[in-house]
């Protein structure tokens, strides 16, 4: 039994009390019940505050209610102790085989275990990374592309239809000051003094000469057009070869020019002037986002008829609503904190709802240590660390594990010395090393005839028990990071499990030894080690990291 199926069991005793006119709920029988497991040993399998929730609608006292729902939930299938505890906690012990049951369900689903329906119907667009083609992927945008792939493969497995997009920044002041760094490495001159330094310049400025070798007989305004035109692309080419490389590749990659040459600001302004939420002062055309909760309105177009830059946010918005999808994700670095009032006031001017229909996500500044200092400089790209450092240090799995593991909001430290250590002291070698231990014990099961079977009665035992209560977490586990916007609390649950298996794999032995017979608790306990694998498997999966047969 798992603690869906315990609410669901909780929910029934609820209605037949209602049914039986034991208790009286105006607001009628909740669709499901909040079950935990407790952190005390001796307080059950599994706890429910049920009873301190409702009882002031039902007119009573919570022990009471507590009282009346136990009742019920003893005379349930699979319900081994109900016990009142406090002012009114219920606290439910379940039967082994009730309990045990668990493993074989979690191997019978497979791939699929852990899913839900609870984004089921909703069609998403997750935006992140979108660093400006001006130079290689640093720290922060490598920490979206961890964080933002992780959150797009949760809310696929809670039934969401999910776009990955990538806003291409083609247009503007940067794109200038990086093709003009181009051409003065192509003519041997020092950078520009707001242009783009670092070796890759000059890897670049290279690459175009031999394509374009023309390019030499141009004068300097003809020039920097083609360094603009074959050098963007050629950056943008190796941010996605490294994105790819990191495991991360995109659906769409949406250009900012192409909302300029395509009208959408136009008609995005146009729809705003319908509603009311544009007016024209000093010259300039403005949008009404005070109202909406910014700290002042915003100009869409200058008093010289230049479109402003949120003029470009206006239309990419609308031009996402249009294209069907109902949330709308934008995952940002520390530096665009200022930047959520505004957007929210936009959607909000558009007739949308902030938080629901647009969501913008921040994450925090990462630093890479090494030897205990910050490292600050990259060979290729001079004052930035970017992806291809960090992956030439730890490599793929762990770069991204790291990434994934803390709350995207907090500025996190890696240190490269531990992450690159084959030690239990690096999280995602425990929980790897995890999957690799149990797919080598059934490989031995294998070698000596051993296979699984469901004998759910059988697995009694306290570790058992513990493995099995983990292992029926992780739905709960994997909704929660969807609802929340958490891909680390699958992190933290996995290194939770792996220690809770090496527990169970400790106390509990699996084979039989020597001549030992096979027996059905043997065949019982592989169960539980295959479902292991699954839930350590699928887990690693919605975090974009392998999961080793070998290590």
């Amino acid at each position: 039994m798992n603690p869906e199926q315990l609410s669901e069991t909780i929910v029934d005793a609820l209605s037949s009390l209602v049914a039986d006119g034991a208790i009286t709920l105006p607001d009628g029988v909740p669709t499901q019940v909040t079950v935990e497991r407790p952190r005390q040993k001796g307080h059950g399998d599994y706890a429910t505050n049920v009873a301190l929730q409702l009882a002031k609608k039902a007119g009573t006292n919570p022990r009471a209610f507590a009282d009346l729902v136990a009742e019920r939930l003893r005379a349930a299938d699979g319900i081994a102790e109900v016990e009142v505890a406090g002012p009114g906690f219920l606290n439910v012990t379940v039967e082994a085989g009730a309990q045990g049951q668990v493993a074989a369900d979690v191997v019978a689903a497979g791939e699929a275990y852990g899913s839900s329906d609870a984004f089921a119907g909703e069609k998403i667009n997750l935006e992140f990374v979108s660093a400006n083609p001006t130079g290689p992927l640093h720290l922060g945008g490598v920490r979206w592309a961890a964080v933002g792939d992780a959150l797009g493969r949760i809310f696929e497995k809670t039934g969401a239809d999910v776009t990955r997009e990538y806003y291409f920044n083609d247009h503007g002041a940067q794109i200038d000051r990086f093709s003009s760094s181009l051409l003065a490495s192509a003519k041997g001159e020092p950078a520009p003094e707001d242009g783009y330094g670092g070796q890759y310049i000059h890897d670049i400025a290279a690459a175009v000469v031999e394509q374009r070798p023309d390019v030499k007989d141009l004068d300097d305004a003809q020039a920097q057009e083609v360094f603009r035109e074959v050098g963007v692309d050629m950056m943008f080419a190796e941010i996605k070869k490294s994105l790819h490389d990191f495991g991360v590749d995109f659906d769409v990659y949406f250009h900012e020019k192409s909302l300029h040459d395509s009208g959408a600001v136009g008609r995005a302004i146009e729809r705003l002037t319908e509603m009311g939420n544009t007016y024209e002062a000093d010259g300039a055309l403005w949008l009404r986002t005070e109202q909406y909760g910014d700290d002042k309105d915003r100009v869409i177009v200058r008093s010289n008829g230049t479109p402003a830059y949120i003029s470009g946010d206006l239309g990419y918005y609308l031009d996402k609503r249009e294209r069907g999808f109902d949330r709308c994700f934008i995952m940002l670095g520390a530096d665009h904190h200022g930047y959520v009032g505004r957007m929210n006031a936009m959607c909000a001017a558009f007739g949308d709802e902030p938080g629901k229909n647009l969501e913008i996500l921040i994450g925090q500044m990462v630093n890479l240590l090494r030897d205990g200092e910050p490292m600050r400089m990259s060979k290729r790209a001079g004052t930035v660390v970017t992806i291809d450092d960090l992956v030439d240090a730890i490599g793929v799995d762990a770069s991204r594990y790291a990434l994934a593991r803390y709350h995207s909001d907090s500025p996190i430290d890696i240190d490269l010395d531990l992450w690159a250590k084959a030690t239990n002291d690096n999280p995602v070698f425990t929980v790897q090393y995890a999957h690799a231990r149990v797919a080598s014990l059934m490989r031995n099961a294998a070698d000596l005839g051993v296979e699984a079977q469901s004998h759910p009665e059988l697995l009694s035992h306290e570790k058992e028990g513990e493995l099995l209560r983990a292992l029926a977490e992780f739905p709960r586990v994997v909704k929660a990071a969807a609802e929340l916007r958490e891909p680390h609390r699958v992190a933290r649950y996995l290194e939770e499990l792996a220690g809770t298996y090496h527990r169970f794999y400790d106390s509990c032995r699996v084979l039989p030894r020597g001549d030992e017979e096979t027996g059905d608790l043997h065949r019982a306990r592989l169960m539980l080690v295959d479902a292991t694998r699954v839930v350590l498997a699928n887990g690693l999966d919605l975090l974009g990291v392998s999961a080793p047969e070998r290590m």
